[in-house]
């Protein structure tokens, strides 16, 4: 079994600009794509794993979705960085489903699926719910923290600024 890193996409990987339809907004945050090429060279897989409610919500359309993360997915790869695999949560937080992070079910899901150990791995996100999510399947966690969500001291392993300040503890 392998270690892994496990993604939040939105304010983690590239900019959260809420509710995303239109792929033409998808940015990468600075870092995140040298950070993600460096942990890959180790043979680790990259695993994203988001709540994506706009669907639930009717804000965004299954086929917006798809093309906001396959224009996600371009960016990385234009940068040298390949996506293992990607999970979503499309429904709304009052739907009370086991999908939603903070439930660990998607990591569970991907740990079965890619043969990784969840207590050599890590998750990243920016917000409470991610940082939960990899607690409850055993990972160790990292907290990006933005100005969209502050952070909950204690919660994470550790709390980075930014990706500079992540790549030390993945090791």
């Amino acid at each position: 079994m392998k270690p892994a890193l496990f993604l939040d996409r939105d304010g983690t990987i590239i900019e959260d600009r809420g509710y995303m339809h239109d792929p033409a907004l998808v940015q990468l945050l600075p870092g995140a794509a040298e950070a993600l090429r460096e942990v890959q060279s180790r043979g680790w897989p990259l695993i994203v794993i988001s709540n994506q409610s706009g669907v639930g919500r009717g804000l965004i359309k299954p086929a917006e979705m798809e093309a906001v993360h396959n224009r996600f997915l371009e960016l990385l790869q234009e940068e040298g960085v390949s996506i293992t695999a990607s999970y979503f949560c499309v429904h709304r937080p009052d739907e009370n489903c086991h999908c939603r992070k903070p439930s660990p079910l998607h990591l569970q899901t991907a740990a079965e699926e890619y043969g990784i150990d969840l207590k050599g791995s890590w998750m990243i996100g920016d917000r409470r719910s991610d940082i939960l999510s990899g607690k409850n399947a055993g990972t160790k966690t990292i907290w990006l923290s933005n100005p969209l969500f502050p952070v909950e001291e204690g919660l994470a392993d550790f709390v980075a600024k930014n990706w500079q300040e992540i790549m030390p503890h993945l090791k």
